[in-house]
């Protein structure tokens, strides 16, 4: 990410967050202040409002502050709040998401293990597919994001986030997403392969079908764990309510997170009764979470959950459609790379792209960066906009294109 303009003049000592006590994620934080937020407006202290073109980095899938998501929040609120550390009290919310979350998938993908984050869903898909093949070695794609923790950065491929932070999990290895070749590298000493189902901060990724198909079949073929990362092409952002329904091809274990809460802190992953009572035993207690299937968040994710039967994709896809024809029009554009309501604008380079995303800002519409690809912004407008707000982001996004 490229250092920013603050347009906050106030004169920090270490920094606007550091100086709240707060730990601060970068030097340059956009340090907005924001007093509500409602559909895809973010209405924010002394600058008016922003349109929200990035869903809070893919979370605010449905819109800010949809009526039905704060409904069923309140309700549960009224109800209860944390009783009991994941895996001893049943709560209703808890149990309806995961029936929710699992009639969208395939039949093997049919137990649900909520946890508090993406992340978290990675650290537990990895453990889980070590108790399922009693191997350790794991493979993961060049290009890859899985998370910040230790486990999902080791499966991560950039190389100068986890330098700071080495020594991470041994023996992880990379291949080439979508390259067939590199399939050879996977054989029966491998755990796992955990791979994005389209890669997010490599700049909107998207496999062939041919190269799904084969993945499938090496791992089968090998024992080998199959593991897709859906935490931010899932719940709808692919333009389908999940990305690998697109191909003829199941995961033996599913990661979710962002969208499935409704804007709650929430992640899942998914696999069979078998394989997650391997969980269970041996030792009891092999994954534990205290705040994992809370009722408020599990709240939040039935209803999210439930507007994502009602989103009309076909509309979803007319008005992406629109923004990809205009934005690929444009003369500072070099390519538009999209799936879906997920999209990626390459431009000539960082500097360009910065000028653009900070210039968005002035106009009120915010965009923001890839971690590991400087020349491109990414867009993923919440799904539930209307053609006449999608005209009205598209139209600043556009007028923001101009400073390149």
């Amino acid at each position: 990410m490229m250092k920013m303009t603050n347009t906050d003049t106030t004169p920090y000592k270490y920094g606007p967050f550091l100086d709240l006590g707060l730990a601060a994620t970068t030097p340059y934080p956009l340090n907005i202040k924001i007093n509500s937020a409602e559909g895809v407006w973010l209405n924010c202290e002394n600058r008016g409002r922003l349109f929200d073109a990035i869903s809070g980095i893919g979370v605010s899938n449905f819109g800010h502050g949809h009526p039905y998501i704060k409904a069923a929040l309140h309700e549960q609120i009224e109800k209860n709040l944390h009783t009991m550390v994941y895996g001893e009290f049943h709560h209703e919310s808890t149990i309806e998401a995961a029936s929710l979350l699992s009639s969208f998938l395939p039949d093997n993908l049919d137990t649900v293990y909520f946890v508090n984050s993406g992340t978290e869903a990675i650290e537990g898909a990895l453990k889980l597919s070590k108790r399922i093949t009693g191997r350790h070695r794991m493979i993961a794609c060049i290009g890859g994001y899985h998370g910040n923790t230790a486990g999902s950065l080791s499966v991560s491929s950039n190389s100068e986030r986890k330098a700071p932070f080495l020594p991470l999990l041994p023996e992880v290895s990379f291949i080439t997403f979508n390259d067939i070749q590199s399939l050879s590298e996977i054989d029966d000493s491998i755990s796992c392969v955990i791979i994005e189902t389209i890669q997010g901060d490599a700049g909107v990724i998207v496999p062939s079908e041919a190269w799904m198909i084969k993945l499938r079949e090496v791992c089968s073929k090998n024992g080998v764990t199959l593991i897709f990362d859906e935490i931010q092409c899932g719940m709808g952002r692919s333009g389908r309510p999940f990305a690998f329904t697109e191909y003829k091809v199941t995961p033996d274990i599913l990661c979710v997170g962002k969208a499935l809460g409704g804007g709650m802190p929430i992640g899942a992953f998914v696999s069979s009764r078998a394989n997650m009572k391997l969980l269970s035993n041996n030792p009891v207690l092999g994954h534990i979470t205290t705040f994992g299937g809370h009722p408020v968040t599990c709240a939040g994710a039935v209803a999210a959950l439930k507007l994502l039967k009602d989103i009309d994709f076909v509309a979803l896809e007319r008005r992406c459609d629109m923004w990809e024809q205009k934005l690929s029009s444009h003369s500072s554009v070099k390519c538009v790379r999209r799936n879906g309501a997920f999209f990626a604008i390459e431009l000539k380079d960082a500097e360009t792209t910065s000028r653009v995303i900070l210039k968005g800002l002035e106009i009120g519409v915010l965009m923001f960066w890839f971690l590991s690809v400087p020349s491109a912004f990414r867009l993923s407008p919440p799904l539930s906009m209307s053609d006449e707000e999608a005209e009205i982001g598209i139209a600043m996004i556009l007028e923001a294109l101009n400073v390149a």
